[in-house]
């Protein structure tokens, strides 16, 4: 994935329903498997996965939390830096795990690239998940449906979304 440059990304706030997102992604015409989230350590869901206690002294599940990570593992990859990660697709799986003598440390600049973001829109990115947030990256298998991808993530109110063709064109004509 690191040289496919058709998929599209939205970077959302922290108040964003990633349920209705996903939901829309899908009614669009996008598998789970295609989609990739990566939160910032601060979001409440990323909270919520950190302090998960599934089991209570009598051994009875937090159903809410089992519900959450029941939801999460169903999509194609989801990255918490500092917190974990659940990777569903294989083609999520071997882009975050490729060039690297270790897994991608749950979501850090490095993962980004190698999803196929330049250097410098991965530390950027990696910067503004720091504080609070949600990235969304979907997978295209046609160049077509990166500008439907992106126009869906516009439309579920992403703050900054684009196609990585966009992306590295920007990065191309300021080099």
């Amino acid at each position: 994935m690191a040289t496919n440059a058709t998929a599209a990304y939205g970077i959302y706030s922290d108040a964003v329903a990633l349920t209705e997102i996903i939901h829309n992604l899908n009614q669009a015409g996008f598998d789970n498997e295609d989609i990739c989230m990566m939160l910032s350590p601060a979001h409440p869901v990323a909270r919520a996965v950190r302090d998960a206690n599934l089991f209570n002294n009598e051994g009875e599940s937090d159903s809410a939390t089992t519900s959450l990570i029941g939801w999460l593992s169903k999509i194609g990859a989801v990255l918490i830096p500092k917190v974990g990660f659940f990777i569903r697709s294989q083609a999520f799986f071997h882009a975050l795990m490729a060039s690297r003598g270790a897994p991608a440390l749950c979501g850090n600049s490095r993962t980004l690239v190698g999803l196929g973001f330049s250097p410098e829109d991965a530390e950027r990115f990696e910067d503004q998940l720091g504080d609070l947030g949600v990235l969304i990256y979907v997978s295209c298998s046609e160049s077509a449906k990166t500008i439907w991808a992106r126009e869906v993530l516009r439309h579920t109110g992403a703050r900054e979304a684009s196609t990585l063709k966009e992306s590295i064109a920007v990065v191309a004509a300021t080099a």
